[in-house]
């Protein structure tokens, strides 16, 4: 099972991007699903993740409400739109699936599958 994440790019401080998280191995709406990400020289973080009973949210402190997280069925995918983008969130985002009802984590120990990462720079 393969994740694909895409979306990344290069930003100015203040813009945004989408990204996306899609797989054909499983259905995610079904499936836990977290976003991670990983600066340069930095350990990878949670970023956010979404559940499948409730759809329940979590988000990591530092997304200050500029983040969300959400699914689209149709397109089996959950994107993570992120707006007012800092220097600081410069990083390789990861999207990552545990296909199993209930809560999400925010830690990547709670996750069996992972994508390859899309490259997010914010700089002016």
């Amino acid at each position: 099972v393969q994740l694909q994440a895409s979306g990344g790019g290069l930003v100015q401080p203040g813009g945004s991007l989408r990204l996306s998280c899609t797989t054909f191995g499983h259905r995610l709406d079904y499936a836990r699903v977290g976003w991670f990400r990983q600066a340069p020289g930095m350990e990878r973080e949670a970023v956010s993740c979404i559940s499948t009973v409730d759809g329940g949210m979590h988000y990591a402190d530092f997304v200050e409400g500029r983040f969300t997280i959400s699914r689209d069925k149709a397109k089996n995918s959950v994107y993570l739109q992120m707006d007012s983008l800092k220097p600081e969130d410069t990083g390789v985002y990861y999207c990552a699936s545990n296909p199993a009802i209930g809560p999400c984590v925010m830690t990547s120990q709670g996750y069996g599958y992972w994508g390859r990462g899309t490259l997010v720079t914010v700089s002016s």
